[in-house]
């Protein structure tokens, strides 16, 4: 029987020995390193030694979890953009309005109810955004209400209320690209993982929980041999009907 740690990354799982780690903390900000390699995202200062960040994102292909933040914020915005604009046409065409007014069945909405952070900066910024998304849902319903019995009433309240709580809203959404590291950061995780002599850190998306595996149970996998000489894999291992990578070793390029 073996003790596994598991992680996310993106929709993937993986799974890794758990006597080559040494604790998991909260991703930090990092010094960059000249002519590094693409899969290091830079060094820092652990118990007294000075030592690299491995990018799990990278390593297999995937984007930085910065970037992909990047494009679903811009994915957000142009969403309430677009249910805006349909509030519009139906004030003024008085037609069904067919997007929600619940704040929480949006995609916005949903990506807020999924959000976790404990950085006090990025709480103040993300209270922010929820407030006024809110607030542009809830005014929206009022607005539908309010153009049944009351049209000029409810088309100035659209071109005044939502126009100001819509600004609001994107405002709250552009300061968090602008704090992007730090919101990448208190999202994501570093395994700090030792090997040998070497001991180095490993950021993931998410640590999803901690296993007592059979090794018996690990299937091999078309995606064992890989030409990336810094990660190896051994197989797949089935778990609550969730298929998660199995992780044989991980190196750190120099």
């Amino acid at each position: 029987m073996i003790d596994l740690i598991v992680f996310r990354i993106g929709t993937n799982k993986y799974a890794i020995n758990i006597e080559n780690i040494q604790r998991i903390i909260q991703a930090v900000s990092l010094t960059s390193i000249p002519n590094a390699n693409s899969f290091i995202d830079g060094m820092m200062s652990h118990e007294d030694k000075v030592i690299k960040v491995l990018s799990f994102r990278r390593l297999i292909g995937m984007p930085s979890y910065n970037e992909e933040l990047s494009v679903l914020f811009t994915k957000l915005k142009g969403a309430h953009g677009a249910w805006v604009e349909a509030l519009q046409t139906a004030v003024n065409t008085k037609s069904e309005f067919t997007k929600t007014t619940n704040p929480h069945m949006c995609e916005l909405g949903k990506w807020i109810d999924s959000f976790t952070s404990y950085d006090d900066s990025i709480a103040t910024i993300f209270n922010n955004l929820v407030e006024n998304h809110k607030q542009l849902h809830h005014k929206g319903q009022d607005i539908l209400d309010m153009n049944k019995t009351d049209e000029k009433t409810a088309k100035t309240m659209l071109d005044v209320d939502i126009n100001n709580i819509y600004v609001k809203t994107m405002g709250a959404l552009d300061t968090f690209v602008a704090e992007i590291e730090t919101v990448a950061n208190s999202l994501q995780k570093l395994i700090i993982y030792e090997k040998g002599e070497k001991v180095f850190a490993i950021k993931v998306d998410e640590i999803e929980d901690i296993v007592h595996a059979d090794e018996t149970s690990i299937k091999s996998s078309s995606d064992e041999e890989s030409d990336n000489p810094f990660l190896q894999l051994e197989g797949v291992l089935e778990l609550n009907g969730n298929l998660i990578n199995m992780i044989k070793s991980v190196e750190i390029p120099h």
